[in-house]
Parts: structure tokens; C-alpha cells; sequence
């Protein structure tokens, strides 16, 4: 497996610091609203990695912070009149929701800002006491960055040319610094904010020093794999590699993993522009699963440009794979066994616990081996190994989801040219099993459970059912119109009528 690292700007075979189990931090957002588009890019990719780590059988421990202090959220309190952390906690919660929609899985630990503090207060007394952070005397605290000799390596810039254009909170003036390169670990407290006390002033943390103080307490002093959007490579990475190394006196992050920018039509996204989207407002257009695979058909290096076209494209390559893993359930439950006609692999289909290679293959020697499938169907067998171990080359370099996902398509069309009425149960469901279980690496669901219908919508269904029944087609095929205009498409099968929405 190989990935691309950002600090040696090349791909690298990867070597867990601990065999068979994987460290991995990915930066969180900032709660003040809810999500949005550019928020739900990097939570889509890094939750895919782990879960090919997974598939892989690594042990995985991943952590993504949020930052529940911030000057955004203050001022969001403010404007409310409530207490800072009614803002922050309103919108982990609504963050956690948009994360279940977009089937992202909850990390091993998501840690808070707000409740790191004694944490960063001691990496923060480390730094001053090996001389690599100083106190001004109105109780800010800086980093001097002329004290980490490899400062800049993360974004491959020049100390000297770093003067300016930090994406650092100013709470204070910069008379208090030595170097305008320097940046801030503590910042004195202003009237209407949240505080804590400290050695050097009552205030709060700068915004670096929270993620290298909980990957610290999680993870351990040296990690795998650190992970965010490519805007956060300098100057907050670049920091935190800083503030860690010199404080822990190890190497930080081994691998330094970040996605390209989201824009949106061409341009990039921002309000004033007013093509700013939240997850939220996306759902009320999309099933979220749509956003998913469709943040999947890039290479995460890669910008991606959002459109409603491309946005129209993944809703129908989502639909032909989920059509065709619904008629294999449909095959499989109405197929009768022939031999053993019994993979046995038990995969499950949200992905959770992917199945072993090594499983599948023993299931499925055992089913041939028994007389369970045609030599047709074997050849189809061989086929979808094939395509397998193409899905699994594209994810081993640098977790390229464009190809792994048309790997996925390539599988499709196998399925639906040779899976049908006539087909054995064993081949069915071999099929049905390997669809989900890539699909479960990239988090896309195949199975959708039916919506609740409203009682209008309901009542017609039934009225159609009733007319066929008595046979008065051309009533069947008027009501059928009328569900068409409301958005609703009906199919009718051998187990009766199926609806779905346009």
C-alpha cells in the first residue's frame, strides 16, 4: 500500500509504526454552524482509508477533534446571548448528525477543545521551559519558530519568507512578538469570552495547540497518519508539527495525508459569492449517500468541482449499483440451493466488518467443490476475483476511490449480464456479497430501506392495486400517471408493487 506524503511530496510504501494497527488523526471542524459541502469532503475520504484499513485488518484508532472555542463561536453566542458552549454543543450535535447521514462512522474518540485545556497548558509550560516559547508581558504566549530548525518542512517554505500571511486568531497586538513568524499558544481573555486560568494570564488556547495536545493524549507521541483538507497545510500543520516535535522531542505525524479543494460550478465556494452550501441543504435535494459517491469519484488530491450535473450523474451511477444488488436479494431469495448453495460469508452490508479474502475464497472452493455452480458461473466467480483485486490496487495506490469505485462498476455489469433467473443461489449470492463488501469499504449503503409513505400517496397506491384488481386498467394507468407527477415511479414484480422515488 502506498501513499501519497506531503512532507516528502511523494508516495511511500506504508509501514505502520506498530504492525497491524493504525494511529490516525484527521482535524475536525469548528462548530459555530452547521457543516458544510468543503466540511464533509475530507470527513468522506479519511473515514473511506479507515475503513480500507479495516477491510485490511489493521486496528484502527482514529480520532478527529472539534473545536468548540473560537472567536466565530463567541461571536455566535453573543449574538444569542447564550453561553458559548450552548453554540458548541448545538452544532456537535447537528455535525454528528449530517456525519450518520453521510455514513461516516464515528471516530474511536471525539475529542473537544474545551476539555484538553490542562493538557495544553502543560505542552504549553514544556515549550517555554525548553526554550522555544516565551510569555509577553501582556500574558500571551508565543512559539518562537526560530527555535525548530526544520520549521516549514510540512509546507516546503523558507522561515524568511514566512513573515506574514498566518491564518492565526489576532486577539492581541504583535508588539509582544520577537519574530512576526511567531504565532500564538495562549491569548489573554477579552470581556464577553470564555477563560481559564493559566501561569502566564486567564485566557484561552490559540488554535494550533489543541490538535497536537490531543493527539498527544490519544495517540501517543508519534502517529501514523495526520489528515485534512490541503488548506490546513500551512500555517496550522506546519504548527503543529512545531509545537509537538519540540515538546515530545520525536517526529510527529510518519505520514501527512491531505484532500484537494471543493469548488462549486468552477468557482470557489464562499458566501459572498452565493454558492455556499451546507450538508444540511444539501440533504433536503439529495439522499446524503449520493454526496458520499460522489466525493468518492475523484482522487482526494484532486479538486472537485460540484455541480448539480455531477451531483445528477452520482444519484444515477449510485442508482445502477443499488438496482442491481436489489435484484440479486430478489434472485438470491427466490433461488433454491443446489449442493452446499451456501457461501457462508456473512458479510454484513453497511461495510462494519468487511469480509476476509481469505473467508471468501474458502467459502467459495467449498460451493464449487460441492457442485453448487456451473462452469459459466465459475468463470463469472473468477471474473469478480479478478475485479477484486483490481478494486484492492486501485485503494493501495494512494487510495485512488475513482478507480476502485469504476472496479465496482465493472463488477455491476458482470452481475447484471450473467445473474439471472436460471442462476444458483451460491453464484447469487457470491455476487451479491462482493457488491456489498466494496461497497461497504466505500461506505455506500445498496440496500435502502422504503420510506414511510404519506397517507394521500398510500391511498392511491392502494386505489391502483384495487382497479387492477377489477380490472379497470385505464383507471390502474391514470392513477399511475398521478403517482409519476408526484415523483413516485411503482414497478410491478412477482412479490407485488415496488415504489421508489424519480
Amino acid at each position: 500500500m502506498k501513499i501519497f506524503n506531503t512532507l516528502s511530496r511523494r508516495k511511500e510504501e506504508f509501514v505502520p509504526l506498530e504492525p497491524g494497527k493504525v494511529k490516525m488523526y484527521v482535524c475536525g471542524p469548528t462548530v459555530y454552524n452547521y457543516i458544510h459541502i468543503g466540511n464533509a469532503r475530507p470527513m468522506i475520504i479519511f473515514d473511506t482509508v479507515r475503513r480500507y484499513f479495516e477491510y485490511k485488518g489493521y486496528d484502527v484508532n482514529y480520532v478527529s477533534n472539534f473545536t468548540d472555542v473560537d472567536d466565530k463561536i463567541i461571536n455566535k453566542a453573543n449574538e444569542e446571548g447564550v453561553d458559548a458552549s450552548v453554540i458548541s454543543e448545538r452544532f456537535i450535535a447537528e455535525c454528528k448528525k449530517d456525519m450518520a447521514g453521510l455514513n461516516v462512522k464515528p471516530a474511536t474518540t471525539h475529542p473537544q477543545a474545551t476539555q484538553e485545556i490542562p493538557g495544553m497548558l502543560d505542552m504549553i509550560s514544556t515549550l517555554i521551559e525548553k526554550g522555544h516559547a516565551y510569555a509577553a508581558e501582556d500574558g500571551t504566549v508565543y512559539f518562537r519558530t526560530s527555535s525548530f530548525k526544520e520549521y516549514g518542512k510540512l509546507s516546503h517554505k523558507n522561515l524568511d519568507e514566512l513573515q506574514s500571511g498566518f491564518r492565526e486568531i489576532k486577539v492581541t497586538g504583535e508588539e509582544g512578538k520577537e519574530s512576526a513568524a511567531d504565532f500564538v499558544l495562549w491569548k489573554p481573555k477579552k470581556e464577553g469570552e470564555p477563560y481559564w486560568d493559566s501561569p502566564w494570564c486567564q485566557g484561552r488556547p490559540g488554535w494550533h495547540i489543541e490538535c497536537s495536545v490531543m493527539a498527544k493524549r490519544y495517540l501517543g507521541d508519534e502517529i501514523d497518519i495526520h489528515a485534512g483538507g490541503e488548506d490546513l497545510i500551512f500555517p496550522h500543520h506546519e504548527n503543529e508539527i512545531a509545537q509537538s516535535e519540540c515538546a515530545n522531542g520525536k517526529p510527529f505525524a510518519k505520514y501527512w495525508m491531505h484532500n484537494g479543494f471543493l469548488n462549486i460550478d468552477n468557482k470557489k465556494m464562499s458566501k459572498s459569492l452565493n454558492n455556499f452550501f451546507t450538508v444540511r441543504e444539501i440533504s433536503e435535494k439529495y439522499d446524503l449517500q449520493v454526496l458520499r459517491f460522489f466525493m468518492l469519484s475523484a482522487h482526494y488530491r484532486s479538486p472537485l468541482n460540484f455541480s448539480a450535473e455531477l451531483m445528477e450523474a452520482s444519484r444515477n451511477g449510485l442508482e445502477r449499483i443499488r438496482t442491481a444488488a436489489e435484484k440479486l436479494r430478489e434472485l438470491e431469495g427466490r433461488a433454491k440451493d443446489q449442493g452446499s448453495g451456501n457461501t457462508g460469508t456473512g458479510t454484513a452490508a453497511s461495510g462494519d466488518g468487511a469480509m476476509l479474502e481469505a473467508e471468501a475464497a474458502g467459502a467459495m472452493t467449498k460451493a464449487e467443490t460441492a457442485g453448487a455452480m456451473t462452469e459459466a458461473e465459475t468463470a463469472g466467480v473468477t471474473q469478480a476475483k479478478e475485479l477484486v483485486a483490481k478494486f484492492e490496487a486501485a485503494m493501495d495506490d494512494d487510495f485512488n476511490t475513482a478507480d476502485a469505485v469504476s472496479a465496482i462498476f465493472e463488477l455491476v455489469k458482470l452481475s447484471n449480464s450473467t445473474a439471472d433467473e436460471n442462476s444458483s443461489k451460491a453464484y447469487v449470492t457470491y455476487l451479491k456479497e462482493t457488491i456489498e463488501k466494496l461497497c461497504g469499504v466505500m461506505g455506500i449503503v445498496t440496500e435502502v430501506k422504503a420510506e414511510a409513505l404519506d397517507e394521500e400517496i398510500e391511498a392511491l397506491i392502494q386505489a391502483r392495486q384495487q382497479a387492477r384488481k377489477e380490472k379497470n386498467y385505464a383507471l390502474a394507468d391514470e392513477i399511475r400517471g398521478r403517482l409519476s407527477g408526484m415523483g413516485i415511479i411503482l414497478e410491478d414484480t412477482r412479490e407485488g408493487v415496488k415504489w421508489k422515488r424519480a
